[in-house]
This record gives C-alpha cells, sequence and structure tokens, in this order.
C-alpha cells in the first residue's frame, strides 16, 4: 500500500497538460480529496494554486486566466490545464477553452448500466463494435476477455461524456442527444503516445451555432481510463 502522494505533471499527445495524484490508499475518499488538492495547490511553481468554483460547478485557479477541468475517483485525480487565454471569459463556453477531462476504474462494472440513460442507439452500436474489436485483438494489442472488453469500452464512453459535459458548461443537458459521440478513441498505453488514434464528438449548445466539433483522447493510467474532450479549436500547450 503506497502511504505517500505520488504527484506527476505531463503535456498529452493532444496538447493538454495533466497533472495526476495517487497513492495514499489509507486515507479516507473524502479525506484524500482534501489532501490531494493541497498537493496539488503546492506543486504550481512560483505559487500556490487555490481551486474555486464558479456557479455552474465548474472549477478554476484563483486568480488566473488558465482553464482547469478536475476529475477524481477515492484514491486518483486528474487535473487538466489549457495555456493562459486572456480572451477568453472562463465562466463562458467558447470553443478557444472548450476541455473536459475524466476518469473512471477501468474495471467498473457499473458502467454497464450508465450506457442505456446517457447514449443514443447509434452510440450504443459504436461501443458494442469498441468492445468487439478489444476481444479480437490486433497486431497493436492483445486481445481481452470478451466481458472485461465490454466493460471497458462501457467506461470509456462514459467517461468521454462526462468529459464533453464538463467542456460544454451547460447545466442540464441532454447527454444523449447534444452530447454525441461519432467515434471512439483509441485507449492509449500512456498520455504520450505518437500519433494517437483521437475519437470525434459534437456538442449542441443553446444559442451557439452548431455543433460544435470535438477531438477525444484516452488513455491508460494507474488502472484508470482518463479521457479528454477538447473543441478543433482549443488553445493548446505547443508540443516541445
Amino acid at each position: 500500500m503506497t502511504t505517500e502522494f505520488i504527484y506527476w505533471r505531463h503535456d498529452t499527445s493532444v496538447g493538454v497538460r495533466v497533472e495526476e495524484l495517487s497513492g495514499c490508499e489509507d486515507k479516507s475518499p473524502k479525506l484524500w480529496k482534501i489532501l490531494a488538492l493541497q498537493v496539488f495547490g503546492e506543486n504550481g511553481g512560483e505559487r500556490y494554486r487555490e481551486v474555486g468554483h464558479y456557479p455552474s460547478g465548474a472549477p478554476y485557479l484563483e486568480d488566473s486566466v488558465q482553464r482547469i477541468s478536475i476529475s477524481h475517483t477515492p484514491h486518483f485525480m486528474v487535473v487538466a490545464s489549457l495555456p493562459r487565454t486572456p480572451e477568453a471569459h472562463l465562466d463562458e463556453f467558447n470553443t478557444r477553452t472548450a476541455m473536459g477531462i475524466d476518469t473512471e476504474k477501468s474495471d467498473r462494472e457499473q458502467a454497464l448500466n450508465v450506457a442505456a440513460r446517457v447514449m443514443n442507439e447509434a452510440e450504443i452500436e459504436l461501443m458494442d463494435s469498441f468492445a468487439y474489436d478489444l476481444s479480437q485483438g490486433s497486431s497493436q494489442r492483445p486481445a481481452i476477455p470478451e466481458k472485461t472488453a465490454k466493460i471497458r469500452s462501457a467506461v470509456l464512453a462514459w467517461t468521454i461524456k462526462e468529459a464533453l459535459y464538463k467542456a460544454a458548461l451547460e447545466e442540464g443537458i441532454d447527454f444523449k442527444n447534444n452530447l454525441r459521440i461519432l467515434k471512439f478513441p483509441e485507449i492509449c498505453s500512456g498520455p504520450l503516445v505518437k500519433s494517437p488514434i483521437l475519437g470525434h464528438a459534437e456538442i449542441d449548445l443553446e444559442g451557439i451555432p452548431g455543433p460544435i466539433e470535438m477531438k477525444l483522447f484516452s488513455y491508460l493510467s494507474e488502472g484508470h481510463i482518463v479521457t479528454i474532450a477538447l473543441s478543433s479549436k482549443c488553445a493548446t500547450f505547443k508540443k516541445k
């Protein structure tokens, strides 16, 4: 059992910076989140980073014009960030800052029960096809058992929907009809895979001409699937 926090930061293949925190499994989920946010704040470089929340629930960094998105499970947290965008109001939707992240344990079987509530028929077909491909394997990856493939595909679908929701910044949005998955991304072995196969999605928002095109990037980390959804016009960090 890891009794200390593990913190690391990287720029992903799609130009979104992600910071991950894990470890300290001996702490209760509530205390763990408090401590994880403390560790995140202390690793901000020249200053401590305080996380606040807009009325919509979306997180932001105090005294910063940098868009962030946060997701966590009981003992794993991811914080995604974009470059500073002073031209955009972070509490309003803007294609320059439309980005969301979500994570979930890759073996969470409960995800199988969520699909019908948040996905339309076309998306369920995509999910089932993705699960079949996982179960068959390829020259790049080994086959996995059918049930495991179905769970992993459902978890991926759920993280995509949640990441899209966070990017949309609109409460009460219709998950089935206004957050549409068009193509599933591959689940990469890590955040820095060269030339990853991206997924694609669309968002419909009231009062904004659409649909808004979104890219999807997913990878495995610490037994979790991490998914990032970002606008095709999103500000991103340049590759080094």
